[in-house]
């Protein structure tokens, strides 16, 4: 087994270096030119300067980690908020049929309109700015969290449920000895989804004219023709979306270890 890992990381990256690959011969072919489609050299130094501020190749200069701790707190807060609503409304109307049946449908065609249907009644709520950012994550978060809380809370197998009242589980306890653990594989699912949703979500929300953020700077970027910087923007995003998504499953591993790091590892 300890043999495998090297193998599955080396071919991980196979295809990402075969794009960059491709991406390098079409820049230094002039297939396209470079104001639209900069060669990953040229990027590698302005993601340097971005991160440093060493080379002041831009006025991106030296501004990554204030950018991006910006955009970590949205996607953050709007992630917590979307958790505190979507698991226990989750939870309970999976538990209780009488509560599915009236709230479920309506959920259910809310979430088919899209985030950018959303955003002009959200900047009348909400203005420009941090909160109509919040509310996009929050909104795109809450429906895998809560569809796969639902599914979790009802395959919950009905003679585990009679088992744990025959040995005195009531109320609180049969929840949190029985149907939250069995709940968790699917409820981590809709936490990882939800987690990479709120970072598609980020870049709608701070395109509105917020000044600050990943988001802002690529908005910025398209303005002033930096297409560098816009690219660089999408790169520092995954970056982050890849990293929140191995701290969540760290986190999740540490507090379910009964789960099993197998449940943990996928993906």
């Amino acid at each position: 087994m300890r043999n495998k890992a090297p193998k599955i990381s080396f071919v991980s990256i196979i295809f990402p270096a075969v794009l960059v690959l491709i991406w390098h011969l079409v820049s230094v072919t002039g297939k396209a030119p470079e104001y639209m489609m900069p060669s990953p050299i040229k990027l590698i130094f302005v993601m340097f300067d971005f991160v440093t501020g060493s080379l002041k190749l831009t006025s991106y200069s030296g501004t990554f980690f204030a950018h991006s701790i910006v955009s970590l707190g949205r996607v953050l807060s709007g992630f917590i908020i979307a958790l505190t609503v979507g698991l226990p409304l989750g939870l309970i109307t999976g538990r209780l049929s009488c509560i599915y049946k009236i709230i479920d449908p309506t959920i259910n065609a809310v979430r088919s309109i899209p985030g950018i249907g959303w955003l002009p009644i959200a900047m009348v709520w909400f203005g420009v700015g941090t909160k109509t950012a919040i509310f996009l994550i929050s909104l795109a978060g809450f429906f895998p969290i809560y569809l796969n809380s639902v599914a979790g809370a009802k395959s919950v197998p009905v003679n585990l449920i009679k088992a744990g009242k025959m040995l005195g589980a009531r109320h609180i306890l049969l929840f949190c000895k029985i149907i939250l653990p069995w709940s968790m594989p699917s409820i981590f699912t809709g936490m990882r989804l939800a987690l990479g949703i709120s970072w598609a979500y980020l870049v709608l929300g701070e395109l509105t004219g917020v000044n600050s953020g990943l988001g802002a700077v690529m908005m910025d970027a398209r303005m002033l023709g930096h297409v560098d910087i816009i690219i660089i923007s999408m790169i520092c995003i995954a970056f982050w979306g890849k990293l929140t998504d191995e701290v969540l499953k760290l986190l999740m591993r540490v507090l379910f270890p009964a789960l099993g790091d197998d449940r943990f590892n996928e993906g």
